[in-house]
């Protein structure tokens, strides 16, 4: 088997100001066909240097040589990479969320043929205005989307969105609409994700998603805040009833305890009751209660 190794001088700067000249230096490569680019990246790496700008090298050869045990360039090993699950719906124009909300409206601003005039050639942009209201697609409630002085998109905590444990409720087959307490007596909720899967995102974004949709339970919901949930989302038009007269029983009292709520999720049932980690961060907007989020789930 044939070993290589590069000859050659080199110019080092770096970032934060000074340099180094190197002469005839020798270092192990993996090939005779390395280019300069790999042979400098290699340097590099082989001395440790950090903060470089520039590396030039002259009089660079590939010798056949043994080597002699430059510092060994190692891959790293990459473990395996956790399985995301998207749970949230695709929010386009003209989508029904809620019934009766206003639909999203997107109208371009800057057309990639517009663009370019504006930039160097080959180089085309576009930028586009989406109007829509917050309660659009897989959305996240603050507490101030409920109470005046509850604390708005700006002003939660991300270590209460990001990476939560999950523990998924499969109330797909229930037989009533309300998810009773009692389905959740037999986990630990405290600091965890609460996600009630119900299975009525099948009917998204079609008319029979407005009626007889599942929902929280009053005794739930308490339940819930008495034992430190985190966070709890629906696959459903609402976490509460709203056929029920106008009373919110789940958000009001949620919200209160600083519980959030994501509504319209999609896709829970492909999680396992236990062992998901759940994600779903809104925008820091500032006196604003409600917007879309990018939900998923780590496995």
């Amino acid at each position: 088997m044939h070993q290589n190794r590069a000859h050659f001088n080199a110019i080092v700067e770096f970032t934060n100001g000074g340099g180094l000249t190197v002469q005839g230096f020798r270092i192990d490569v993996p090939s005779a066909d390395v280019d300069e680019t790999a042979v400098g990246r290699l340097f590099v790496q082989h001395l440790g240097l950090a903060l470089v700008s520039m590396v030039r090298l002259s009089e660079l050869t590939i010798v056949e040589e043994q080597h002699r045990g430059s510092r060994e360039i190692h891959v790293p090993v990459v473990a395996p990479r956790a399985r995301v699950i998207d749970l949230s719906h695709v929010i386009r124009a003209g989508l029904v969320t809620y019934p009766g909300l206003p639909e999203p409206i997107i109208t371009p601003y800057l057309t990639r043929v517009d663009s370019v005039a504006r930039y160097a050639p080959g180089t085309q942009f576009a930028m586009d205005v989406i109007t829509m209201i917050g309660n659009t697609g897989t959305y996240l409630d603050s507490p101030y989307h409920r109470y005046q002085g509850g604390t708005d998109l700006a002003g939660l905590d991300l270590e209460t969105l990001v990476d939560l444990p999950a523990e998924v409720f499969h109330v797909h087959d229930s037989a009533a609409r309300g998810i009773p307490v009692s389905v959740f007596y037999d986990r630990d909720v405290r600091g965890k994700a609460v996600l009630l899967h119900t299975g009525w995102d099948a009917h998204f974004g079609t008319p029979a998603y407005a009626s007889g949709a599942p929902f929280l339970t009053a005794a739930g919901a308490e339940y819930l805040v008495r034992e430190g949930a985190a966070l709890v989302g629906i696959d459903s038009l609402n976490i509460d009833d709203t056929e029920s007269g106008g009373e919110r029983p789940a958000h009001t009292g949620l919200l209160a305890a600083g519980i959030h709520i994501v509504e319209h999720l999609t896709n829970l049932g492909v999680l396992p009751p236990s062992g998901a980690h759940f994600t779903a961060a809104p925008p820091a907007v500032e006196k604003f209660g409600t917007f879309p989020v990018r939900a998923f789930a780590t496995l």
